[in-house]
């Protein structure tokens, strides 16, 4: 493995990518007068700002976690467990990073952008992480962070943290819970090797997380019909979502009923579909 390819995937280019496809769609969607043309570019630098902050977040995961990595199967081969990067060369990558993401968002969009996003990396990196060996509440500690995109995007667009903004962040968060409890329940045996406890009941994968999944995947529909009750998109994007939440929700009573793994990958696969749909058909409907 080269430094290069050791520095990209400390990104983790793809979940970086997410995040940041999150804050552009809010900043899309704080645009009071949306026109592909004339907000395209800017859109573009919240994407590169929120995937050079969210990469350094993901590096400092990666060093507190080096040790707890070489356990596991699916992250034995990082840059970080292989020692194909030092430690020094990883927190270097991570103020590098994490200052010019900053820088940007700060510098081109507003001063109150950033400060959200420096919360996010702070949380996801020095409070999300060390708490997963600890308490399931990591989880829910977690989700903040990884609510926050879609409102950095806003903030981006409007310089305010409006109701709207929480609206975004509230919809983000709350799907957060099923997601990564399916990904737990996936990948439960791998996390115990390293004492993750990421499952939010001692029994760890029984029907009392399976409930829980499905409540929050539950709240989610009436979540889900903010945007058009505060004037923020139509009805178009509003039948989308509850048409996507309701079939995401039945995946839910499948894992209820049979506690098998097969359900919660049905259910992990979902959330990927769920929130990228449902986002993008907030924007479509905005035009």
């Amino acid at each position: 493995m080269t430094k290069v390819r050791a520095y990209f995937q400390l990104l983790k280019f793809r979940l970086s990518l997410t995040v940041a496809f999150s804050a552009a769609i809010g900043f899309m969607l704080g645009q009071h007068e949306f026109a592909w043309r004339v907000h395209w570019a800017e859109a573009l630098l919240v994407m590169l700002g929120g995937l050079l902050v969210t990469g350094s977040a993901n590096t400092i995961n990666q060093i507190y976690e080096k040790d707890l990595d070489r356990l596991m199967k699916r992250t034995a081969k990082r840059p970080m467990p292989q020692g194909v990067l030092s430690v020094t060369e990883a927190w270097t990558f991570v103020v590098l990073t994490g200052v010019a993401g900053l820088l940007l968002l700060g510098w081109y969009f507003n001063p109150l952008t950033a400060a959200i996003s420096l919360l996010s990396l702070i949380l996801y990196g020095f409070i999300y992480t060390p708490l997963k060996r600890i308490s399931p509440i990591c989880v829910a500690v977690g989700a903040i962070p990884g609510g926050l995109p879609p409102m950095i995007g806003w903030v981006a667009a409007t310089g305010m943290l409006t109701v709207e903004a929480w609206i975004l962040f509230g919809i983000q968060f709350m799907w957060q819970f099923p997601h990564f409890w399916a990904i737990a329940w996936v990948l439960d045996e791998d996390y115990s090797k390293a004492g993750f406890r990421m499952l939010p009941t001692a029994g760890g994968r029984d029907l009392r997380t399976a409930f829980q999944i499905m409540t929050y995947t539950l709240l989610l529909i009436p979540l889900s019909l903010l945007p058009m009750q505060f004037g923020m998109t139509g009805k178009t994007s509003a039948v989308i979502a509850v048409l996507c939440g309701v079939l995401f929700l039945m995946q839910t009573f499948y894992l209820m009923r049979t506690g098998s793994k097969k359900a919660a990958m049905r259910i992990m696969f979902g959330s990927f579909l769920y929130l990228p749909i449902v986002q993008i058909a907030l924007v479509i409907d905005k035009l």
